[in-house]
């Protein structure tokens, strides 16, 4: 029988966040969908609309909270599925500290966008 292998140490940190993060991230697209498919339609959802709820503290708060906890989610389970296909060595700290930069780009773009859509900025 083939033996288990994953770069994630069970029960480990990593593979505790990756596990909180992906709950809450299907708890937030069920709320996305509700309220912007089911609640208002598709169709429905313009421009304003948007920059009226990200008004809301809560509504603002949760898209900030939703896009850095899909970065995480994302760079995390990018960066072990290339160590469990066998990174190693100077390319593994390279890709290593290449997706942390990213993460950092990203996540202050998301933050950006979060305020400037809530006009705050």
């Amino acid at each position: 029988m083939a033996e288990h292998y994953s770069s994630f140490e069970r029960k480990g940190t990593r593979w505790l966040l990756q596990r909180l993060t992906a709950a809450f991230l299907v708890g937030v697209l069920a709320f996305h969908f509700m309220l912007l498919h089911f609640v208002n339609h598709a169709a429905e959802v313009t421009f304003a609309g948007t920059q009226m709820r990200m008004q809301q503290l809560g509504y603002l708060l949760t898209m900030i909270l939703f896009g850095l906890t899909a970065t995480f989610h994302g760079v995390n389970g990018v960066y072990n599925a290339l160590v469990n296909q066998g990174l190693e060595g100077t390319q593994k700290t390279v890709i290593k500290y290449a997706l942390i930069v990213a993460s950092i780009v990203l996540s202050a773009q998301i933050v950006r966008l979060a305020l400037v859509m809530a006009g705050i900025i």
